[in-house]
């Protein structure tokens, strides 16, 4: 396995939808900016759980070429 396709691996299963809908729960009333600014904080947040530098630049590569 590529560590592209390791990084875009599922590791929340069936967890996923619960995460989705409670991540559409904290965006519930809050602005553009305001989920912006939410969402930045949430990546901020996770990237100091995984704390490896070299981990987030992949997942940062792998972002940015979905939203190309």
């Amino acid at each position: 396995m590529s560590d592209e396709q390791d990084i875009g691996r599922d590791r929340l299963g069936p967890h996923g939808d619960e995460f989705y809908a409670a991540l559409m729960v904290a965006h519930e009333g809050l602005s553009f900016e305001q989920g912006a600014a939410l969402n930045a904080r949430l990546v901020l947040l996770l990237a100091n759980l995984v704390g490896d530098p070299t981990a987030l630049g992949k997942a940062l590569a792998t972002a940015r070429k979905g939203a190309s």
